[in-house]
């Protein structure tokens, strides 16, 4: 796929928050001319210095500041779970489309008021970079859809990694205030196998694992979906010994190839530095520093992730689909790699310039954030927990 820059119109967008996020998703501003970064807001002066020193435009202290801009058309919110209710909703009063990280919000609450906020002002508020839009996962959804092996019956998707020992901040291992792998990790589970499901979840039964006293928030789940007719499972640790990427054609979910050898390594570093020097790490990660992730080679993924169908199964790769069914089995590779999350630009240029948002929007995302305080609720009564906000895949427009 190919752009001419000359008859693309940019959206142009502003950033809210110049770390971690930002620093995964730069690649795409920098790459798909239908998007122009022209602004930022970030406390740290040394990240304001980069971003200008890279892509020229305005850089302020403030969100408020940044929402004030007058040629800013969407923002990007990249900043702490905690700020994103307060940042959507200023964008959105300030008339500007929203592209928040996930999740939503932390609170029910909270997403309602986004959603509503962003409606009442007339303007597009998206989920992203959010893994539903990873190629792989798309074509998964054509075949379902088309029901070319029939109807959907299964899905089983899982993950382990080394998420809780990576750096973090005090409010990420803090579950009242967006910590915990529920909503940084299996927000992106769910939105996958609720796209894949058609979204609309009945019902929830889970239980969740928090199991090291010096990282306070849960660092693992199990969780049973039911949908009409389909039923999915999830599973997910964050406690850094088994990596199943080692599944994933040794790419990891980023889309670079991962050395395998160094196993251990978050846990390793971590406690090499120990607890007061934690927040060195995380902020060696920002934007603007030198460490930089590696460069992707291939789509993005979240784990190896099964679909069932009545006649077929498919299996999920960062190049494409294993199709086995009743009488072959065959590969279907992704279309050609260019770079990564071009899905999540495309989306904003196709929501803001022809008005045709995609399914990942403020209420899907809503729907997913149910989720997520659904399988925290039912592992803490230890019952089956029924969902009233959901959306279907076709209810975006």
């Amino acid at each position: 796929m190919t752009f001419d820059e000359g008859s693309v119109s940019p959206v142009r967008v502003g950033v809210a928050g110049l770390g971690r996020a930002f620093v995964l998703s730069r690649t795409a501003f920098v790459e798909d001319p239908r998007v122009r970064l022209i602004a930022a807001a970030e406390p740290r002066e040394a990240s304001r210095k980069a971003f200008v020193q890279e892509f020229g435009g305005k850089t302020y202290e403030t969100v408020d500041a940044l929402c004030g801009d007058a040629d800013v058309e969407l923002v990007y919110v990249s900043t702490p779970h905690e700020f994103h209710f307060e940042h959507v909703c200023k964008a959105a009063a300030a008339g500007k489309h929203v592209l928040v990280e996930k999740p939503l919000a932390i609170s029910l609450d909270d997403g309602i008021r986004m959603t509503e906020a962003c409606s009442a002002a007339g303007v597009h508020l998206l989920i992203g970079p959010s893994h539903s839009f990873d190629m792989p996962v798309q074509m998964a959804r054509a075949i379902i859809r088309e029901r070319e092996f029939g109807r959907l019956r299964l899905i089983n998707a899982f993950n382990y990694t080394d998420f809780l020992y990576r750096p973090r901040r005090p409010e990420e291992l803090d579950t009242a205030r967006g910590g915990g792998v529920v909503f940084s990790q299996g927000v992106h589970q769910i939105d996958i196998v609720r796209l894949l499901a058609g979204g609309l979840v009945r019902q929830v039964s889970a239980y969740t694992g928090s199991w090291d006293p010096e990282r306070p928030t849960e660092g693992a789940y199990v969780a049973q979906l039911a949908f009409d007719g389909c039923i999915a499972s999830m599973t997910y640790s964050g406690y850094g010994f088994f990596d199943s990427d080692e599944w994933m054609d040794g790419f990891g979910e980023l889309g670079a190839r991962k050395n395998m050898q160094v196993y251990g390594s978050a846990r390793r570093a971590l406690k090499a530095r120990g607890p007061a020097s934690e927040m060195d790490l995380k902020a060696a990660r920002t934007y603007g520093l030198p460490d930089r992730p590696s460069t992707p080679e291939s789509y993005e993924h979240f784990g190896p992730i099964i679909v069932s169908l009545e006649k077929a199964d498919l299996r999920l790769t960062p190049a494409g689909l294993h199709v086995y069914a009743e009488d072959r089995r065959e590969f279907r590779p992704a279309p050609p790699f260019r770079f990564s999350r071009s899905e999540m630009t495309a989306a904003i240029h196709s929501a803001v310039r022809l008005h045709r948002p995609p399914v990942q929007s403020g209420r899907w995302g809503l729907a997913s954030l149910e989720v997520c305080h659904a399988i925290l609720k039912s592992a803490a009564d230890k019952a089956p927990v029924r969902l009233e906000h959901q959306v279907g895949a076709n209810d975006h427009a």
